[in-house]
């Protein structure tokens, strides 16, 4: 059959025509009880401890590679002695398959911004003393113009970021020590920690930041034994994350008013076994009356936690911060303590025993397969210290 070119040129626009109208792909957006109930089965062993080991990270734990990072050495750097965690990741090389541990000195502030880039898999940062934990600090902001003269946004002003997979921290404060902006300001986020590797371990550290302390950007992590302290919206992102034994604290003392809005219908913005924050055996204080912690698109689910103060939910738009009005759901609870819980305000969704399942171990994260064995929490307080 014989195409003149009058009819092949019409065949191509109609086809342009078709692929332009298409919808453009967003993410799966539900209700939260759809993304709590839509939970994948978990059919790995990881309930059970007999999940199939991560070789990849046994591979790299047979080697180790020791670091000390010490500021104050005299000894010309290399050979494993370094003044600067950065001048150590520098060191390390790309596509690395050993273990490095990088050990700070005890009670030392560390005064940089640390990039671990994704090249630098299975590096530790530890404190040579927990007791007396090493400091990593830095100030920038989201607002902070960086060498294009251009703010630095959420993304570029955490002081340590960790873009590399198999990240291990132990015993270490990670703080944005940037004046606190007020609630809400534009570009005012200060976070101290942004995580976007995959299967990281924060184990009995610090995140001490702003607004936004902690960017808990994409991947699976566990947060253990540990204290994370912020203003409003000081955890958020779309990791798929457990948080055990923690403390989360709101350091916000302002009162603050914001306009109601309805909830929006199928909020959540995240496929269900492939984002979301499970809280489990924590507890969650705050300074103020209230706690600004979550995003309506963004699922939490806290299980044999305390809640001392109400928990307000927020939906953020590009020009505008509002929470929603006082029905429906937001986050899931499960066995939780919430003293002023009934008051209508908090948006918490009782779960049942077999919804809260999915959350509430290590498989929600498919922990057993790369999460090492952890020393005991360090207690200040136990006379036993030799």
């Amino acid at each position: 059959m014989v195409v003149n070119k009058e009819t092949l040129i019409l065949s191509l626009l109609l086809g342009l025509l078709v692929f332009v109208s298409l919808p453009v792909p967003t993410y799966q957006q539900i209700s939260f009880y759809q993304w709590v109930t839509k939970q994948p089965a978990n059919t790995s062993g990881e309930e059970t401890g007999c999940a199939k080991k991560d070789a990849a990270l046994s591979s790299a734990e047979a080697i180790r590679v020791n670091n000390i990072i010490d500021p104050g050495t005299t000894e010309e750097t290399g050979g494993g002695i370094y003044k600067t965690i950065g001048e150590s990741i520098a060191n390390i090389p790309d596509g690395n398959t050993k273990r490095y541990v990088l050990t700070l000195k005890a009670g030392t502030v560390y005064h940089e911004k640390v990039f671990l880039d994704k090249s630098k898999p299975f590096v530790t940062i530890r404190s040579e003393d927990p007791y007396n934990p090493a400091v990593i600090v830095w100030n920038d902001t989201a607002a902070t113009l960086g060498k294009d003269g251009r703010p630095l946004g959420i993304n570029g002003s955490s002081t340590v970021t960790i873009e590399s997979d198999y990240f291990i921290s132990y015993g270490v404060v990670f703080k944005n020590d940037a004046p606190l902006s007020k609630p809400w300001a534009k570009n005012g986020e200060a976070p101290a920690l942004r995580v976007l590797g995959t299967k990281a371990t924060i184990y009995n550290c610090t995140i001490d930041g702003g607004q936004g302390a902690l960017y808990d950007q994409m991947g699976l992590h566990y947060y253990k034994s540990s204290t994370i302290k912020g203003t409003v919206d000081f955890i958020f992102g779309f990791a798929k994350s457990l948080y055990e034994d923690c403390r989360v604290i709101s350091t916000n003392k302002d009162a603050i008013t914001l306009p109601k809005a309805p909830q929006p219908m199928n909020a959540i913005k995240a496929v269900p076994g492939e984002s979301g924050f499970s809280f489990k055996t924590c507890t969650v204080e705050g300074e103020g009356k209230q706690i600004y912690l979550g995003r309506v698109d963004l699922p939490f689910v806290y299980s044999y936690s305390k809640i001392d103060k109400e928990i307000v939910p927020i939906i953020s738009g590009l020009d505008s911060i509002q929470t929603p009005e006082s029905s429906g759901e937001c986050f899931g609870k499960f066995k939780c303590h919430v003293p002023h819980d009934g008051d209508g305000a908090t948006l918490l969704f009782g779960l049942s025993s077999a919804e809260a399942k999915p959350f509430i171990g290590t498989h929600f994260i498919s922990g057993n397969s790369w999460i090492l064995s952890l020393p005991p929490a360090e207690d200040p307080n136990d006379t036993r210290r030799n």
